[in-house]
């Protein structure tokens, strides 16, 4: 199953967004760095997003180095790798043999798998996976010199538009336009657990209707209802954090969701086609019948 072909296919559907629903949602579960380092933590998270009916997992890959200054890492942290904030991102990361490994049990699976790289030497790391897909995490949108990098790999992509304005959104789908390389846009508010009420899920239409690519929804907060909701409005494909628990160590767990809720999601997004229908008013099975019994006129 090819997770950015479902979204691809599913916007060839989707015209305007408003009540015209593609029949199969993809979902990735977004493991990120909610592992904490830990291998078997990882394929515990990566059965739980199998078990609860998921169509991808995605971590997280970054050079600290890059990606943190030096007075940044040698700041104190306590944390259960050390007591720098150098011991705790490092705590968080795993090497290209172990992502290697993860790739595999989750191909073994029939997961697609991929990493969000938040630097220039990570991507380089996980385009040597060949991973089905990349994706570039909401804080990379305005990083030219990354995204016309990952554009040219040719690789199908998602974008996260957090904390993004439209100028930035504009930049970044010419620079995948101009590769021809498919891209789908993921609407996101960049707040760890996000209010509800900041959601905004109004924006998929708009950037359907400004951008024409497949639009879907990577959310944050504790809750399934707004995926849901999110599917109904049109979103192609759902990205969710995922956790063992939510009490767990780590700055993403409160925002993930349990299997139990995992698996509430997945369910849910299943029924939504059948439910949207196809617009058409006519008589349902079984409805003639009671309409003999009801009108007695007749």
């Amino acid at each position: 199953m090819s997770i950015f072909h479902n979204a691809t296919a599913a916007q060839n559907q989707v015209r305007t967004i408003q009540l015209q629903q593609p029949s199969y949602v993809p979902v990735i579960a977004e493991i990120g760095i909610n592992h904490n380092g830990d291998m078997q933590v990882a394929k515990k998270l990566i059965d739980s997003a199998h078990r609860a009916g998921c169509d991808a997992v995605k971590f997280q890959k970054r050079d600290i180095s890059t990606v943190y200054s030096r007075e940044v890492l040698d700041a104190p942290r306590e944390s259960p790798w050390g007591n720098t904030q150098r011991d705790q991102k490092n705590g968080l990361e795993f090497s290209l043999e172990q992502y290697l490994e993860l790739q595999a049990y989750s191909k073994s699976l029939n997961l697609a798998f991929s990493a969000s790289a938040w630097d220039m030497i990570s991507l380089d790391l996980v385009e040597g996976l060949e991973p089905e897909f990349h994706k570039v995490a909401s804080a990379l949108i305005n990083h030219k010199e990354f995204v016309r990098k990952i554009a040219s790999f040719g690789r199908p992509t998602f974008v996260s538009t957090g904390m993004a304005t439209l100028e930035e959104i504009d930049f970044a789908v010419g620079a995948f336009k101009e590769q021809g390389t498919p891209v789908a846009l993921m609407h996101t508010v960049s707040t760890y657990p996000s209010p509800e009420e900041h959601l905004n899920l109004s924006v998929l239409n708009s950037l359907s209707e400004r951008y024409g690519v497949p639009v879907g929804y990577s959310g944050h907060e504790p809750s399934v209802t707004p995926s849901l909701v999110a599917v109904a409005l049109g979103a192609v494909v759902i990205e969710r954090h995922i956790t063992l628990d939510r009490t767990m160590y780590g700055s993403d767990q409160s925002a993930s969701l349990e299997e139990n809720g995992l698996r509430s999601l997945v369910q849910g997004i299943r029924k939504i086609p059948a439910l949207i229908g196809d617009g058409i008013k006519r008589h349902q099975p079984g409805e003639l019948d009671v309409a003999k019994k009801l009108r007695y006129w007749l």
